[in-house]
């Protein structure tokens, strides 16, 4: 049996480099992207962009493995970010090309999904690194 540590980096790094795929895809900046595996695994885009009806904050795609993608505005900087769209479905790895068309749309004013959407899903950590495996491509595995 693998030891669950390893399962984690897998994890961390398959997520990583989806990010860097959905961020390619997007248009944003590795330096833009940050990724979190802590009791929820998370990511974050910030986007080089203004929304319309908030001109004055910052706008930010993130990721979490309980509510897949959404975008967000900061409003305060204590304050947790205002969900203004939310990528439907069950499908928490859709591909970078899907999550660009979200981006786009959303942005067209076609909000897609409730703004404060419930868990899409009970995946398992396993369940996860199985679909994100494929983004990993032939990056070497790290030591144990």
């Amino acid at each position: 049996m693998e030891h669950p540590e390893s399962d984690t980096r897998t994890l961390e790094r398959g997520l990583a480099q989806y990010v860097r795929a959905v961020a390619s895809a997007v248009g944003v900046p590795v330096e833009s992207t940050t990724v979190e595996i802590s009791d929820t695994a998370t990511a974050y885009l910030g986007l080089p962009r203004r929304w319309l009806d908030r001109p004055d904050h910052d706008v930010m795609l993130v990721w979490s493995e309980r509510r897949g993608w959404s975008l967000a505005v900061e409003t305060e900087p204590t304050a947790a970010p205002e969900v203004i769209a939310h990528h439907g479905g069950e499908d928490l790895v859709p591909t970078p090309a899907v999550v660009a068309r979200f981006v786009a749309d959303a942005a067209a004013g076609q909000h897609l999904g409730p703004a404060n959407p419930v868990a899409v899903t009970t995946a398992t950590r396993t369940s996860l690194t199985r679909q994100l495996r494929p983004y990993l491509g032939s990056e070497p595995e790290s030591p144990a």
